[in-house]
């Protein structure tokens, strides 16, 4: 375990040392990114020494578990490179000149209108290419009226990764954090919205108190000329970025996954730029420099981490890393613990080696528990948690609290009592991959069914999975292996009390051995 740990901690520090040192060289006039070759050197290391086999690398690569990470690439390139599509147009620059007008000479306008445009891009586009087309127009624009660029080039920065929570699509670390665990366009979107937008809010307001001595002066600014833009290529760039943002929000209802979805998109728009191109007689440039600004660097990046996480989690690392993340034993206390460590994460190394990382270390915690759901939502922000009502009239009413504000109640039962669970079960989209659902254990007339409970949709019961004598006082979860989910029940029949099993994967039930005058299961190790 020492070794493994060393080996990440220093790919992580030679990382560092290449962003702040040397993060690309000069190969014949063109600056080509380098950063990515110490965590890929790590990972060579790790397979030539043995401490992860060749076979282990492939097996992780190509999904066999959890995280698939080349349908996660494939799905940010294609996104990616739509939105780069409409930059090469000029399409975002024309925006940025039609703001910078509209501001007329107010640098408080155009510091609002700037934010307000790029925060809006950033949501249905990628915060990389805002960044890198933004930046050198604000410098542009700024040197061209002798104004202070720093107030509009935070806000732009503050903006795009704010805002870039509001939709999977956003951010590659959302892609990652949130397919790996099977979560679906909108319950993601439904769960970000509010504090993404609250974010969004505050941040744009303490940046404004911060500059708004510097956004005193007049903006006096020469009238920059609007782009010429091809309105056919233009349409199209439009047109497929849209429909394929709208067939996202509604892939989970069409058991479609979202990598397929971005891929037939960005195909398509290949395709028909390549015919505009064969009518009018041209080379189909804009589809090459496409191709030439895509960020290629991460691929190699983000799989070198997934190289180095495997290995971590083949030797406990990451399981002993989740027990200490996960001590305080409370939802708020694992949110507090991985809200902030995540940050300091991100922020001392970057926010892809972060959510590798975390996404293997929530893997690794007891399936299907509500620290996990919480770990999960505090490396992106926000949680759910289950609860349950008894009622005066002898039913039980599912309660689904939100971690962050708001609540909700589902479909009321006749039961003695109900008490709520997390478990996995096979994705609609993708069979052989496992996903995380909630569920209670609902007993009524002596005996106790576990029944799946969806939480994200309209609040109603679905599946049984397994009935057990007795009516249930207290359930757990227990997971030793990724081969086994086992959820521990103790009830109660005729005033004796058993703790019955049930494997969730296997789809067995067992009965332990014996009776047991306790109260309450917590935790089962």
């Amino acid at each position: 375990m020492t070794a493994v740990l060393s080996i990440f901690l220093l790919s992580c520090g030679g990382l560092l040392l290449l962003v702040f040192c040397k993060p690309a060289v000069s190969v014949r006039g063109r600056r080509v990114s380098i950063f990515w070759t110490a965590p890929l050197a790590g990972a060579l290391y790790m397979i030539l020494t043995g401490q992860i086999s060749p076979g282990e690398v492939a097996e992780g690569l190509t999904g066999a578990g959890e995280v698939n990470p080349l349908k996660i690439l494939v799905l940010f390139f294609s996104m990616t490179m739509m939105s780069v599509y409409l930059d090469e147009l000029g399409f975002f620059r024309l925006l940025a000149v039609r703001i910078l007008r509209r501001a007329g000479g107010s640098q408080r306008m155009l510091f609002f209108l700037l934010y307000g445009l790029v925060s809006v891009l950033t949501v249905f586009t990628s915060n990389d290419i805002i960044v890198l087309t933004f930046t050198p127009f604000i410098c542009h624009f700024a040197a061209s009226a002798r104004i202070d660029p720093v107030p509009y080039l935070v806000s732009e920065f503050v903006a795009a990764n704010t805002w870039s929570m509001a939709l999977i699509i956003g951010n590659p670390t959302n892609i990652y954090l949130m397919s790996g665990a099977g979560i679906s366009f909108w319950q993601y979107t439904l769960r970000m919205l509010l504090p993404t937008g609250l974010a969004g809010v505050v941040s744009c307001g303490v940046l404004y108190l911060l500059f708004r001595r510097r956004l005193r002066a007049p903006l006096d600014a020469r009238e920059e000329s609007l782009p010429r833009i091809d309105r056919p290529t233009e349409i199209i760039g439009l047109c497929h970025l849209g429909g394929c943002i709208l067939l996202l929000s509604v892939s989970s209802f069409l058991n479609l996954p979202m990598w397929l979805i971005t891929c037939c998109f960005f195909g398509s728009l290949v395709l028909f730029t390549m015919g505009i191109s064969f009518f009018r007689h041209r080379a189909p440039y804009l589809i090459g420099r496409c191709f030439v600004r895509a960020p290629w660097d991460l691929a190699p990046f983000v799989l070198s981490m997934f190289v180095l996480v495997l290995a971590l989690e083949k030797h406990g690392v990451t399981a002993a890393l989740g027990d200490v993340l996960t001590s305080p034993r409370t939802v708020a206390g694992t949110l507090l613990s991985f809200g902030g460590s995540s940050f300091l994460a991100a922020n001392l190394v970057n926010n892809i080696p972060m959510s590798v990382l975390y996404r293997s270390v929530i893997s690794a915690l007891p399936a299907g528990t509500e620290n996990g759901t919480a770990a999960l939502y505090a490396a992106v922000v926000g949680s759910n948690l289950l609860l349950a009502q008894r009622n005066a009239d002898g039913t039980c009413t599912p309660v689904i609290l939100g971690i962050l504000g708001g609540s909700g109640t589902g479909e009321t039962v006749v039961a003695d009592a109900m008490v709520p669970f997390r478990t996995v079960t096979p994705s609609a989209t993708e069979p052989d991959r496992l996903v995380q659902v909630g569920g209670y254990a609902v007993s009524n007339n002596g005996k106790t069914q576990l029944r799946l409970f969806d939480m994200a949709g309209d609040g109603t019961f679905g599946e049984t999975l397994a009935e057990v004598p007795g009516t249930v006082l207290s359930v757990t979860e227990y997971s030793p292996d990724k081969d086994t989910l086992e959820i521990c029940l103790l009830c109660e029949s005729g005033g004796v009390r058993r703790i019955h099993i049930y494997d969730a994967l296997k789809k067995t039930r067992r009965t332990l051995p014996g009776e047991f005058g306790c109260s309450q299961i917590v935790a089962a190790k």
